[in-house]
This record gives structure tokens, C-alpha cells and sequence, in this order.
């Protein structure tokens, strides 16, 4: 198979998954951290993180904020794009990833300095991919002190975690099937259904200054658990069924730097660079209104 056609499932579709026909095996495969599937579902948990996003002044309680943030995707090297321990193909693949990921977010301010940050992308259909996603996050914001007279310093402790599925035609969409190779990809008549969960849960630790003016900044770091699952359905005409289910646990650390310009006092713009440096680097560009 040499491409993805739904944009947001060629988001989520992960290159290693795509020689479903050549898999001779219906167990489960537990890859080590060192593998290229490893490194390859890694890589994409890093645009799909709930950070900050940008957001930076305290929400007083009972403030609201409506924002629709949108991530930059990255394109993974070569090397991890080549399955080295679940398949037996030697072949790498073209995912053709698309280069965004948008998500809405509601963030709500909450009694003691806390704020309630949530996102949901519900089961609707785009193409041959349903997505099925949420994503929570709790703050709490302490004032360490100000800086000069119109700038604040906050000490910003905050928990997050995205669950969720897609599915779909994501191996093997109905484009790329084939009668005519068996031990070629997608040997069917029928597109593959798949699954794919990028569970994760994490914690970071930002400073954050603010003020009377109309910027307001942060840097950070944090640590994310990374529990991803991908669940193969594809039906071969030769009457192999290829459910091959990709199961891996790793933890990554991330440094992120971001900031908030008010252009009015409702309405915002944000920006975030976000790295894990082993992994891959993105930046989330966004805006907001509070109600």
C-alpha cells in the first residue's frame, strides 16, 4: 500500500501497521522500546498531547474560554518507518501524514486557583475514519510573586490525560485492495477495520508570567505515560484474518515553551513549541474567546 486517503486517520495511521496481508500472526505483539514500532507510535503521541496549548493567565471561577487549537504533525525519519519486530515484510511505506491536527477546548475556570481544561472530537465520519477522542486536564496555579509592576510569576501544576479511539479503513483502505498477490498488502475485497487507541496520561510543572499588558508566557516540563494500542481487522482472500494487536507502554519526558496574546479582552491568540527530544518536535497554534 503506497497511501492513506482521510486526512485524519493518515494522521493517526501509523506506517508499520500498513503490510497487514504479510503478517503471518493473530497474536498479540508486545514490541521492545528500542523497536522501530515503538519509536513510530511515540512519535505521534507527541502532536496528539494535551498541553497547555498557549494558555497562560488564570481563568477567575466560573470564566469560560471556547478554542479551536490546531497542531502541526511532523513527518517521521525513514529508519521508523521500517517494522523491524511485529511483521515479517521488508518493505517501508509512503504514509502521506497529514500535516495537521485540530482540536476544540473548553477551559473553565474552577474556586482555589484550579482550572478544568477539556476537549472531545466525537464519533463522526470523516472519509473511512471515525474518531472517537477526549481529552481532560486539571490546573492549579499558585502566584509566586511579580516582577517589576505589572508582571506576575505563577508556579502552574497540571495533570492531563487523552483517551479515546479511531476506526476504520486505516490498513487498507478500499483503493489500495488487491486480487492478485497474496503475499503482497491488502489481499481482499473488503477494506480492513481497525482500531487504534493513543492512550496517555502525564503531569507537568510550568512558570508562567503575566500581567496588565496583553502577552503572557510560559516554559515547562512534563512527563506523559504512553499506553498506545492498535487493533488490526483485515480479511485476506486466501481466509487469513489478520487481527494482529500492537501493544506497547513507554514514558517520555517534554519541554514546552508557549504564550497568549490578547487582542481584545475576550478574545486571543496562542502558540506552543512542544519536543520530546527523543521523539519529535511540533508547535500548536490556536485561538480563544471567553464567554
Amino acid at each position: 500500500m503506497r497511501r492513506l486517503r482521510p486526512p485524519l486517520a493518515a494522521t493517526l495511521a501509523l506506517g508499520f501497521l500498513l503490510p497487514a496481508a504479510a503478517a503471518a500472526q493473530t497474536a498479540a505483539c508486545h514490541p521492545s522500546h528500542d523497536s522501530n514500532e515503538a519509536k513510530l507510535l511515540a512519535f505521534y503521541s507527541a502532536p496528539m498531547a494535551f498541553s497547555p496549548g498557549g494558555v497562560v493567565a488564570p481563568m477567575p471561577p466560573g470564566a469560560m474560554r471556547i478554542g479551536l487549537e490546531i497542531t502541526y504533525v511532523p513527518t517521521p525519519s525513514l529508519g521508523i518507518q521500517q517494522a523491524d519486530e511485529c511483521y515479517g515484510l521488508e518493505k517501508r511505506e509512503n504514509t502521506e501524514l497529514s500535516p495537521v491536527f485540530p482540536r476544540p477546548r473548553l477551559l473553565i475556570g474552577l474556586p482555589g486557583g484550579f482550572s478544568l481544561d477539556l476537549s472531545y472530537l466525537p464519533p463522526v465520519s470523516v472519509n473511512d475514519a471515525e474518531p472517537h477522542l477526549g481529552s481532560v486536564a486539571v490546573a492549579w496555579t499558585h502566584r509566586l510573586g511579580g516582577i517589576g509592576t505589572s508582571r506576575a510569576l505563577d508556579l502552574i501544576l497540571r495533570a492531563h490525560g487523552t483517551v479515546g479511539r479511531i476506526s476504520g479503513a486505516i490498513t487498507c483502505p478500499e483503493d489500495d485492495l488487491q486480487q492478485t498477490a497474496p503475499a503482497q498488502a491488502c489481499y481482499g475485497n473488503e477494506p480492513s477495520d481497525d482500531t487504534y487507541k493513543p492512550n496517555m496520561f502525564g503531569g507537568e510543572v510550568l512558570l508562567g508570567m503575566h500581567g496588565g499588558g496583553r502577552f503572557g508566557g510560559y516554559g515547562g516540563v512534563g512527563v506523559t505515560r504512553l499506553t498506545p494500542r492498535f487493533q488490526v481487522d483485515f480479511q485476506q482472500l486466501d481466509g487469513f484474518h489478520d487481527d494482529t494487536r500492537i501493544i506497547v507502554d513507554m514514558t517520555r519526558a517534554a519541554l514546552m515553551l508557549g504564550g497568549q496574546l490578547r487582542l481584545t479582552p475576550r478574545f486571543d491568540l496562542t502558540f506552543e513549541a512542544y519536543s520530546v527530544l527523543q521523539d519529535a518536535t511540533t508547535a500548536r497554534i490556536g485561538a480563544g474567546f471567553r464567554l
